[in-house]
């Protein structure tokens, strides 16, 4: 019986994450800030009573070492732990007023996934040490980690931040048995890319790409795009020069700032 703790799980991609791990019989730590969402997305799932929900917001670090304490005592442990909470806004320098959002951001998608890990790695360790083959400490990056799109700095930075933090950590942990696995996911239908008004190739549905995800996680793979068309693509951005690429994208379509 895998024992998974996943954040961002309220909706999106989390709860798609959620509802293939339960169906493989996992017990779940569930954690996000909408505290409603949590208990609908439990009482959907089988066997609700098996999980556990943590309403908190992930840039709360206390908040998440007790929710990993509490966690790791009620199951005895933990195999997969997946940092998926983030925000996407759009960012302009220009503006004054965006730097905070920018720091929330980072505060988001960054630092909070380091602090999702540092809690659960001491049990991790222990695991692995007496003979676990399955931890898995999981990053959610996105392509847009890939190369900087114009007027998203603020989310491509955190999402290229994921990836080198998470190839880190992996170098890191390579002798301890834990894998860490980054996934970027490209266009995934969820309430995040439902406000984007401009063309989303290769849109996946969420619960397709929650399947190739735990099936990546599971075999413990460092690294993968989802879906692989985006995968070609985004080796191709990464390939073309500087010159080609600012004048193909600097008419790129904006993700839209806070109002």
């Amino acid at each position: 019986m895998k024992r998974v703790f996943i954040t961002g799980a309220s909706s999106g991609l989390g709860a798609a994450l959620a509802a293939r791990y339960a169906a493989q019989g996992a017990v779940l730590g569930l954690a996000a800030r909408r505290p409603d969402m949590l208990q609908s997305l439990v009482a959907g799932l089988p066997y609700p009573e098996r999980h556990r929900i943590f309403p908190l917001d992930v840039t709360d670090h206390a908040a998440l070492r007790t929710a990993a304490a509490d966690f790791i005592h009620a199951f005895g442990g933990v195999d997969v732990v997946i940092a998926n909470a983030g925000i996407s806004q759009g960012t302009r320098t220009e503006f004054p007023e965006d730097l905070p959002v920018f720091e929330r951001i980072v505060a988001t998608n960054v630092t909070a996934t380091v602090a999702t890990f540092t809690p659960f790695l001491p049990a991790m360790k222990r695991q692995a040490a007496a003979g676990s083959h399955d931890c898995r400490l999981v990053g959610i990056a996105s392509v847009s980690g890939i190369r900087g799109l114009p007027g998203a700095g603020g989310y491509c930075a955190s999402k290229a931040a994921v990836i080198s933090y998470c190839e880190s950590l992996r170098v890191e942990l390579r002798a301890s048995g834990i894998k860490v696995v980054t996934i970027a996911p490209g266009y995934i239908d969820t309430p995040m890319t439902q406000v984007n008004a401009y063309p989303m190739p290769f849109l996946m549905p969420a619960l397709r790409f929650a399947d190739k995800a735990v099936s990546t996680i599971a075999a413990g793979t460092s690294y993968r795009v989802i879906p692989w068309q985006m995968g070609v693509v985004a080796k191709l951005l990464r390939a073309m020069p500087n010159w080609l690429y600012d004048a193909a994208f600097a008419r790129a379509p904006h993700k839209a700032r806070k109002s």
